[in-house]
């Protein structure tokens, strides 16, 4: 009991409910506790855990410290340095704000190396925190419909009639050719399980980041800064490696794409552990076997990181002991690395009936996690202040297209006659 008065009364307490105020939390637990000490000094998190959940600037963060605005800049720099805030220029100001701890302040703690904290008791920490313990990944990749992230499609494996039917948004070169900054960094995945023994040898230096997040890293020395060329060369040489594209799930102005291996990247073994939960979005496409071409080499079941094929008889009575590849439908990605594997054209990816659904922005996506995670209210009593008039309107926005159920849902965690209103005149017009 007197531990958990303890924790209770100190600044980490205080800062894992700040954190856990954002769609994307952090279970708390004495390893939470113990990865936010390393990251953060006592001071720090006392003053973090005060910041509110929407972009900031100095000003506002002095006034909430009750300090002097340059001694505040001084902070929040030194904050974004360690990749624990992410900063943007706006007009002639500098706004900040703080990344959920996946994805965001947890994986750029690793990616990059660095002497200033101990990478390798922090690694062990993550690799307890999340593959042991498991509540922080369950929680993240597992509740509610809309998902941190999504399965981007290899285009280069797709018949010439599938390619017709990608969606600009849906292909990783697009990302790559249209972001306005590219960050390279150390993949997070496979950098932690290098400190604990358990990493493969896929390509370390290959995780990459996009737009304003990139901007910030590349600024703060987290990540370095590549062109559209380099960033396509790498996609290449990760997809010829059977690595998975997985990133943002959102149409526009997507922040980050991983190049993850089944064995080590969080949300490969989360779609691995807990696939018939949907812990990812899938792409549009899914693979379809042709028995007749296969010979039961085995290599799409080698290949496949979420264990969505299998071998099975092909009940051939001239070989009673051949082999056939199945697939587990319900859990396969739709990634195209077993397609990109098979050399017997045994596989072929078709458009999977139903069209999976992307978040418009992050925006979207983030009103749609709070919706169903319990946590709208958050977003719109940010630290006791209500948002500005233009965030406010960009939430109610998203609201306001929702389908009834979802509006229902939101009107109760929001619990104002205000929104209760606009969704009735939103009825009355339609």
């Amino acid at each position: 009991m007197a531990h958990h008065i303890t924790i209770k009364e100190n600044s980490y307490y205080k800062l894992a409910e700040r954190i856990n105020r954002f769609p994307q939390g952090a279970s708390p637990s004495d390893l939470l506790f113990e990865i936010l000490k390393i990251l953060f000094s006592e001071k720090e998190a006392g003053l973090v855990s005060l910041l509110p959940i929407k972009p900031f600037n100095a000003r506002k963060a002095a006034k909430i410290w009750n300090i002097k605005e340059d001694d505040a800049r001084t902070i929040l720099n030194d904050l974004a340095d360690r990749g624990i805030l992410l900063d943007a220029e706006d007009k002639d100001d500098v706004v900040y704000s703080m990344p959920p701890p996946m994805a965001g302040f947890f994986e750029f703690s690793l990616m990059r190396y660095r002497n200033d904290i101990d990478q390798k008791k922090l690694s062990e920490l993550f690799y307890q925190y999340m593959n042991v313990e498991e509540d922080f990944i369950k929680g993240l990749f597992t509740m509610g419909e809309t998902q941190l992230g999504r399965v981007f499609v290899n285009e280069t494996v797709l018949s010439e009639e599938n390619s017709l039917h990608v969606l600009d948004y849906e292909r990783s070169s697009e990302v790559i050719k249209t972001a306005t900054n590219i960050g390279i960094g150390i993949c997070y995945c496979r950098h932690k399980m290098q400190h604990i023994g358990k990493n493969c040898k896929a390509e370390l230096d290959i995780c990459m980041t996009f737009n304003g997040s990139a901007d910030s890293l590349v600024r703060h020395g987290i990540a370095r800064r590549a062109d559209a060329a380099e960033g396509l060369d790498l996609l290449q040489k990760a997809r010829d490696t059977n690595l998975v594209q997985f990133g943002e799930n959102v149409r526009e102005r997507v922040n980050f794409i991983c190049n993850c291996c089944g064995c080590c990247c969080e949300a490969l073994i989360a779609a691995r552990r807990f696939g018939f939960l949907h812990p990812v979005h899938t792409t549009n496409f899914i693979p379809v076997i042709h028995a007749e071409n296969c010979n039961g080499c085995g290599k799409c079941v080698s290949l496949c990181p979420v264990e969505a094929m299998t071998l099975v008889s092909s009940n051939d009575p001239v070989r009673p002991n051949s082999k056939k590849a199945k697939l587990e439908e319900d859990i396969c990605l739709g990634c195209g690395v077993c397609r990109s594997g098979c050399n017997k054209n045994a596989i072929e990816l078709k458009t999977r009936e139903k069209r999976v659904i992307t978040p418009v922005n992050s925006v979207h996506r983030v009103v749609m996690m709070a919706i169903e995670r319990g946590k709208l209210h958050n977003l719109i009593f940010d630290n006791q202040v209500i948002l500005s008039h233009r965030a406010l309107a960009a939430v109610l926005n998203i609201i306001l297209k929702l389908p009834p159920v979802k509006q229902v849902t939101a009107s109760r965690q929001f619990k104002s006659r205000y929104l209760e209103g606009l969704i009735r005149r939103q009825k009355n017009c339609s």
